[in-house]
């Protein structure tokens, strides 16, 4: 299904880059199928080296045969990407765009193509282990759909929406959930530190009692509730931390934080 595809990615950052070798390292596709447009020659130097991709520091060029384009690109420069790419792809080809906040009206308007993908993948997906919500044009074909779905799965598990409305959602709950998660361990290596384990003691403490109790929920026919009061004996040590995150109103905050990524992704795409 993309055996013949050029891929063309616009901007070859952290995720353009993941995105790459995740295509390259389960066979997808060939190194010369791939063009990396950036930019930043010290990147395309670098994509080089690692992957034997094609680089371009021109995204019009690079674009001009391309089958499917991958913007990977901050929002702040997506005008000028649209300046240089607006018109110019071929009417065959299929966008898609990982550009956070940019809706689909947005970016079809601005590149005057009618076959566009928006999607949010995680950081995880850089070592194939992320989940990515997307959604699509009216103007994409079928066989384009099933080409996005093998795409976004060398990156980890995808769930397709025929809302556009969960994209904003999955941004403030599953794209930015990543940065809740490492900001929560890091506060338990900072406890445990305080109560006096050496930091390297409390890291492989808290990273393996994560992983151990993800994989645990993940393999329960249990839901999370019941999971909690399982390690939760009355008048016990669990008990007494429960009661404590509870008094600083612990899920109202995550509830607040994640409602702000939401209406930040909102924003985001009122402006784009």
């Amino acid at each position: 299904m993309l055996g013949n595809e050029q891929i063309v990615f616009v901007g070859a950052g952290a995720m353009g880059s993941a995105m790459i070798s995740a295509l390259l390292s389960r066979s997808i596709v060939a190194p010369n199928q791939i063009i990396a447009a950036d930019p930043r020659r010290d990147i395309c130097d670098e994509l080089v080296r690692s992957y034997e991709v094609n680089v371009s520091t021109d995204n019009a060029l690079a674009c001009k045969e391309a089958d499917i384009i991958v913007l990977s690109v901050k929002p702040e420069v997506l005008d000028k990407v649209f300046r240089s790419l607006s018109g110019s792809i071929g009417s065959d080809t299929l966008v898609i765009s990982i550009v956070a906040g940019v809706k689909l009206d947005a970016l079809v308007e601005g590149l005057k193509h009618k076959s566009v993908i928006r999607c949010m993948p995680n950081t995880p997906a850089q070592i194939g282990k992320g989940i990515t919500v997307w959604t699509e044009s009216v103007g994409v074909s079928s066989f384009q759909h099933e080409q996005t779905k093998l795409l976004l799965e060398s990156l980890g598990r995808q769930i397709f929406v025929d809302d556009e409305k969960y994209l904003d959602m999955a941004t403030a709950l599953s794209g930015s959930g990543p940065a809740y998660v490492f900001l929560f361990i890091e506060a338990l290596v900072e406890a445990g530190v305080n109560i006096g384990f050496s930091r390297t003691v409390a890291e492989e403490l808290v990273y393996t009692t994560i992983k151990g109790s993800l994989d645990y929920a993940m393999n329960s026919s249990k839901n999370l509730s019941d999971l909690r009061t399982q390690v939760t004996s009355p008048g016990g040590t669990t008990e007494a931390a429960l009661r404590c995150l509870e008094a600083g109103e612990f899920r109202t905050i995550v509830s607040d934080a994640v409602s702000a990524a939401y209406q930040r992704s909102i924003d985001l795409g009122k402006n784009s």
